[in-house]
């Protein structure tokens, strides 16, 4: 095996970050779409917002998550890189692999949320073709 160095848990940087921001700004999309829901539910008590609010819920549960193994593998790097810096290359290895197998929950994740938004937006589209249709 290739000797671990500095530079290779560094490279996750700029990655998880761009992943981290992504997530964020799906948060705050997820927090407006929320505020929305509650102001429409609170006018009209409409109960077909329910199954919308249980999707957008676990939606937002998922981001969390998401953000969740996606920073602790950031900071699983940069132990991997204190780690390396005092000589202690076997637990670094270690380390690393658990921040990469992290990471990949956090996609995997991404993968599954992306799947539940597709899916709602399917049906709203469903719902505007039924309407046209009429």
């Amino acid at each position: 095996m290739e000797q671990l160095t500095l530079t290779t848990p560094a490279l996750l940087f700029s990655a998880i970050s761009l992943i981290m921001l992504a997530y964020t700004n799906r948060f705050l999309a997820y927090a407006a779409v929320i505020r929305n829901l509650h102001d429409i539910y609170l006018e009209k008590k409409d109960d077909t917002l329910i199954d919308q609010i249980r999707n957008i819920k676990l939606r937002l549960n998922l981001t969390r998550w998401m953000q969740i193994f996606g920073i602790t593998s950031l900071l699983l790097c940069v132990l991997t890189m204190f780690l390396i810096y005092i000589e202690q290359h076997i637990a670094a290895i270690w380390i690393f692999g658990i921040a990469l197998i992290l990471l990949i929950i956090s996609l995997g994740l991404l993968i599954r949320e992306i799947q539940i938004s597709t899916h709602a937006l399917g049906l709203h589209l469903k719902d505007i073709e039924n309407h046209l249709n009429k």
